[in-house]
């Protein structure tokens, strides 16, 4: 009964960060149509959560002791590289092929915990992983404007990775008798990772002024201000902390798959904010992907098994 309801809360933390990571690119498009440069918005994003997290980080500054390289990797993968590579790959490559290519992170941990880690899973969750990911692509029609670059591909290919490491080091050390806080891991991952996409982003040659303006969502002048809100407050900070707080319940394995809704849930929300009308394959495929993530998150075993087979991909 316990580990079924913990099971049920997992599955609700990992749908609850698939719609906050979904409505980033929402809240994101207007100010970029509006003149803020994608990697500026990308910055912001994750200069803003890690402000927000700083008393967070102060009050776990043990970590800093304990798993320095723990907080380096989370920051560094999952904070930073996902969004540099991402952002990179689509400007030589159509969205949705990178897209498609970055959520095959779900097939990648199953062949990290298969291969890497040498531990069996189960079939429901590797079927899981192939609807999932076949619905993800009729979902953001991997099919329309599909070109050929090698160094585009190679990039979406690389923030796959770097999301698989989202997945492995959210679960890092679960099974420990002290475990890394994980509210502590999410606010050193964004001070590193904002300190890299300084870097990277060069914020100093922002034009500062258009975030006291507004940008224009379907027709409807929206504050920059309240967008940038968004995307700090739900898009970031809400999305990292029930999306790591879910790996812990779940695996990654299968909250990798579930996070899949994330592209459905972006899909849906342009649908009705920005109309960007779907069409049927696209209503198809995200059906698609919500069975296969159900049938990934029915796979999690039961607590009492002493050889679980959808188990922490990290110890």
């Amino acid at each position: 009964m316990h580990a079924s309801q913990g099971r049920s809360a997992g599955l609700g933390l990992a749908l609850a960060s698939a719609f906050a990571f979904g409505g980033s690119g929402v809240a994101a498009k207007p100010l970029i149509e509006a003149g803020l440069d994608p990697l500026h918005v990308v910055w912001l994003r994750v200069a803003g959560a890690a402000l927000v997290m700083l008393p967070v980080a102060w009050r776990h500054r043990d970590l800093l002791r304990r798993k320095p390289a723990l907080l380096v990797g989370f920051g560094l993968l999952a904070v930073a590289g996902v969004q540099a590579f991402y952002f990179a790959s689509i400007s030589r490559i159509p969205v949705g092929v990178a897209l498609l290519i970055e959520y095959l992170a779900p097939a990648l941990v199953l062949g990290w915990v298969r291969f890497v880690q040498r531990r069996p899973v189960t079939r429901a969750a590797a079927l899981g992983v192939v609807l999932a990911v076949g619905g993800l692509a009729c979902v953001v029609q991997v099919w329309a404007g599909l070109t050929f670059d090698l160094v585009g591909l190679l990039l979406a290919l690389a923030a796959a990775c770097c999301q698989v490491g989202y997945f492995v080091l959210s679960d890092q050390g679960a099974d420990e008798a002290e475990q890394a806080d994980p509210l502590g891991v999410i606010a050193y991952g964004l001070l590193i990772g904002a300190l890299v996409l300084t870097v990277v982003a060069r914020p100093w040659g922002m034009d500062w002024a258009l975030l006291g303006g507004s940008a224009d969502m379907n027709g409807n002048g929206v504050p920059a201000w309240l967008l940038l809100g968004w995307i700090v407050l739900i898009a970031t900070v809400l999305a990292y902390v029930t999306g790591v707080v879910s790996v812990r319940r779940l695996s990654p394995q299968v909250a990798g798959v579930v996070a899949c809704l994330e592209a459905v849930i972006a899909t849906v929300l342009a649908w009705v904010l920005l109309g960007q009308h779907l069409d049927a394959p696209q209503i198809i495929g995200g059906a698609v992907v919500l069975i296969g993530a159900f049938i990934a998150q029915s796979s999690t075993p039961k607590a009492a098994q002493p050889e679980p087979v959808a188990s922490t991909a990290a110890k």
